[in-house]
This record gives C-alpha cells, structure tokens and sequence, in this order.
C-alpha cells in the first residue's frame, strides 16, 4: 500500500468547503456560548436561591450530558415542538449551548478569583467607577477567563466534528464523502488531522494575540497605563 496523494488533489476542494464551515460554526458557537456563559456566570452570582437553583440545573445538565445527546435532543426537539430550522443552524445552536456551561463555569471561577476590594481600592486612589472596572477589574477578570477558554474552545472544535452525525457537511462530514468515493479512509483522515490541527494552531495564536495586545499575559514588560500601574505600585506596598 501507498499513501495516494492524487485523491486529496483531486478532493481538496471539498475538504476546504467543510473546514470553512467548521470554522464559521466554532466562530459563532463561540460568541454565543461565550455571551450566554458570561450571561450564566452573573446569574450564578445574584444573592437569589431560585435563581442559583435554576443556574445549577442548567449547568448540571449539560455538563453531565455527552455533546451528541444534547445535539440529538435539539435535533429532535426542536421539530417536536414544532420549530424547524436546517441542521447547521441545529448544530450550531446546540454546539453554543454544549460550550456556553463550560465558559459560564471559566467566567464564574474568574470573577470569584478576583481579590476582593480590588474595585473599592481603585475608587480610594482616584478612579471613577469606569476606570475602576477598565483598568483594575477586567484586566484581572481576563487574567482568569483567556487560558481556560482557549482550551475549551479547541474542545469545541474537536466536538464539532459530531456535526456530521446530522448531515452538516463539515469537515468530518466531507472526509467521510471523501472516503466513501475512493474508498482511501487514511488518506482522507490524514487530510482532516492536518486541518483540525492548523486549525488548533490559529486558535492558539490568535489568543496569544489578544493576550499580547491586552497585556493579560504574566509578562514584567507588559505596557500598562498609568492609572493601572500607580494602583499596582500601591497594592504591592506591605502593609504596616
């Protein structure tokens, strides 16, 4: 046996279509799991018990389901009830709601992280409120958020692939198209490895990115802005 390099000339096309809908899924999972997490991570906070009960539950749920059974039920359900929508809309939906319980857990765990009085502080060194949260609270509140969820963003990338299940012609789904007209499965698959991982690897560099021009990165030669580094001067002094 030898590895055909032909077949994947002759069907990259195909394999690019599916990588570009991969790709535009995971990118707007990503800003509604991320919006709706954020979202579910306030609520978990709010000194309310029906609320907190309710959060558990959501959470609970789709945190202990595998992502192809949420995928199913909202495949299932939603026509059930009466709602119809094409399968990516379908996939996408419920890959936002399979990631928006992990990023809400990510922004929950950042935002109790975060020291407490650090907001009053700033207010006692000068800042208004605005510049408080700027240059006091996010940047700290990112410190917490970026490297988690970086992490399970590539999940969602790598869950996406259950898509196929359902038709959506993604990336797994084209390689199975591709497989089934050559009958060349390593091929194939090979292809699509190389592509998940590139994928992976614009991910990455992409939130190094953000991390570099947000100064979120632990680094000592981050710039900051005034305001910032005369509080850290301040919060750095030993108490007496």
């Amino acid at each position: 046996m030898r590895f055909d390099i032909g077949i994947l000339a002759q069907y990259w096309p195909i394999l690019l279509q599916g990588a570009w809908l991969t790709v535009r899924i995971c990118l707007t999972a990503f800003v509604v799991g991320y919006a709706l997490g954020i979202l579910v991570a306030l609520l978990s906070l709010v000194p309310s018990r029906i609320v907190q009960a309710l959060v558990a539950v959501y959470l609970a749920v789709l945190r202990a389901i595998p992502f192809i059974i949420i995928l199913f039920l909202v495949y299932y359900g939603l026509p059930f009830a009466g709602v119809r929508f094409p399968a990516v809309v379908t996939g996408t939906v419920a890959l936002s709601l399979f990631a928006s319980a992990y990023y809400a857990e990510i922004g929950r765990a950042a935002i109790v992280a975060l020291p407490r009085g650090q907001f009053e502080s700033a207010r006692v060194v000068g800042m208004s409120p605005l510049q408080a949260m700027r240059h006091i609270v996010f940047p700290q509140i990112l410190r917490g958020l970026v490297p988690p969820s970086v992490n399970m963003t590539l999940t969602m990338v790598k869950e996406s692939s259950v898509l196929s299940s359902i038709t959506v012609a993604e990336l797994t789904y084209q390689s199975l198209v591709v497989q089934g007209n050559t009958f060349a499965p390593f091929e194939a698959f090979a292809a699509v490895t190389l592509i998940y991982w590139a994928i992976a690897i614009l991910v990455a560099r992409a939130a190094a990115l953000f991390e570099a021009r947000t100064g979120v990165a632990e680094r000592q030669d981050v710039e900051r802005s005034a305001l910032a580094a005369s509080f850290l001067s301040l919060d750095r002094r030993p108490a007496r």
